[in-house]
């Protein structure tokens, strides 16, 4: 309505403009006139003049009534687009009707939705919370049974420490500690070498008795290893707190030690019984690193009086490399037993040649016999057949210089 009143007030100021444009045309020619009137011409102006004011206000008067015309489709216009805006209404009015009822339609399965969605929530949470505590009792029964391993590994850390106090003890013994050593001399040789490579306990000609004697080839020759160590010093080097205990107990182990190295030497290294060596073995890598750390002086007089050093991981080095020995050595005793059975398979190889030789001569002279008999059956086959046929004349033309036609051939 208020488009339509508006525009009505837009037409209504154009018919005002238009009126005031004529007027304003009429004073201009009467202007013109009165300008014009004391001219010769004033007569022949004023009829066009006339005609066009004339003009003029014809065109005034159709505006005019095209002025009420529209007015008038103005006002029906304004009625049509009430009575478009009244129905408008009334429709919306039904259709927020019908969209509020959808709504609340809706919100009633939205609510259903939701207490169902709820309902079920709820279940599985007593199912997870079932489950939760099913699992708890399930942990703490695993914990309970995690505890009672621990209980018992508590129990063998306990036994354990009772076997590294008597472990002690065997050491702080001089022949458990050397029944020690020996033992694990013994794991180490017998890993590393073939049972007829060694004896343990070995006794020599001076009536010295070694703990192992490796039996190497000459050179070197067979071999002895000493497990026997002096470890007082050493443990007392290790519980040395002062300077002057440490200085005491360093002199201490150094005697030891020359005076164990100079041992060996004599009883262990006989001319063409033994190697011109020995080796003194170390059940601990430990006392081999603080031998070669602070007393290399020592092991250098070792080395002079041939007695080498070793740890269970350098003897079985050594041992591995005696291992190579022994198989070179056992090679070389075995290469004229190898180069007899050569020379007897080169032989049985010859021999060999010479029958298949043989042997093919034989299978051409059998061939060829092969071939004689088929040729024979041949002959004999058609003189069959000639014989069946009753064909003498043939059977005469083809044994001339033949007494009889049926006595064998000479093929």
């Amino acid at each position: 309505m208020e488009g339509m009143g508006d525009a009505v007030a837009n037409m209504d100021a154009l018919g005002l403009m238009i009126l005031g444009a004529g007027a304003a045309v009429v004073l201009l020619f009467v202007l013109l006139f009165l300008s014009m009137r004391n001219s010769g011409q004033a007569v022949r102006a004023i009829a066009p003049l006339t005609q066009q004011m004339t003009a003029i206000g014809q065109v005034a008067q159709q505006l005019s009534s095209g002025q009420e015309a529209l007015r008038g489709n103005l006002q029906t216009v304004s009625d049509t687009q009430a009575n478009a805006q009244l129905q408008i209404l009334r429709t919306m009015e039904t259709r927020l009707g019908d969209v509020q009822q959808r709504m609340n339609d809706r919100l009633a399965d939205n609510a259903m939705k939701q207490a169902r969605a709820i309902s079920e929530m709820q279940e599985r949470m007593s199912e997870s919370l079932h489950g939760n505590a099913k699992r708890t009792a399930t942990s703490l029964t695993q914990l309970q049974e995690r505890l009672a391993v621990i209980d018992k590994a508590q129990d063998n850390i306990t036994k354990l420490s009772g076997d590294v106090l008597s472990l002690q003890d065997i050491l702080s013994n001089k022949q458990t500690r050397g029944a020690f050593g020996e033992i694990q001399l013994n794991d180490i040789v017998s890993k590393a070498l073939p049972t007829d490579a060694y004896a343990f306990q070995h006794t020599l000609s001076n009536g010295k008795r070694a703990d192992c004697l490796i039996r190497l080839p000459n050179p070197p020759g067979p071999i002895v290893i000493d497990s026997k160590f002096p470890l007082e010093p050493y443990e007392a080097l290790r519980n040395a707190e002062s300077q002057d205990e440490k200085a005491l107990a360093s002199r201490l182990l150094k005697g030891a030690l020359r005076k164990h190295i100079r041992d060996v030497s004599e009883k262990y290294i006989l001319d063409g019984e033994t190697a011109d060596g020995a080796l003194l073995f170390l059940p601990s890598e430990a006392v081999y690193a603080e031998l070669h750390a602070n007393f290399s002086d020592v092991v250098r007089e070792g080395f002079a009086l041939k007695v080498w050093i070793v740890s269970p991981t350098t003897c079985m080095a050594t041992l591995n490399t005696m291992r190579a020995i022994l198989k070179d050595a056992r090679m070389r005793e075995q290469a004229g037993a190898i180069r007899k059975e050569l020379g007897l398979l080169h032989k049985d190889v010859e021999r060999l040649g010479d029958r298949v030789v043989n042997l093919d001569r034989h299978f051409g002279q059998a061939q060829k016999d092969l071939s004689d008999i088929k040729i024979s059956a041949d002959k004999a086959g058609r003189r069959a057949q000639r014989l069946d046929n009753f064909d003498f004349e043939e059977l005469s033309a083809d044994s001339v210089g033949q007494v009889v036609a049926l006595e064998p051939s000479a093929e």
